[in-house]
């Protein structure tokens, strides 16, 4: 298994939306972080699908670590 790329050291808030769904970058290479633009292409890696059930801000992990992706776990202070 291939190690994903470490995005960022810390988590990325992001304020979501009730309803809507977001694709989360598993591999760490996209450029639109936390979010996937596609980069996972043609690797082992593909996106984690996210529906929010209500409108708040979240913690997408960002050193790609997590055990419970797509959310952030503390790992980035892990590792």
């Amino acid at each position: 298994m291939s190690t994903p790329i470490r995005a960022s050291d810390t988590p990325f808030a992001i304020d979501v939306e009730e309803g809507k769904k977001y694709s989360w970058c598993s591999c760490g290479e996209s450029q639109k972080q936390p979010f996937c633009d596609g980069s996972h292409k043609g690797s082992e890696f593909s996106p984690v699908r996210y529906t929010a059930t209500e409108s708040k801000k979240v913690f997408f992990c960002g050193c790609k670590q997590t055990a419970s992706q797509p959310m952030c776990d503390g790992s980035h202070k892990k590792t």
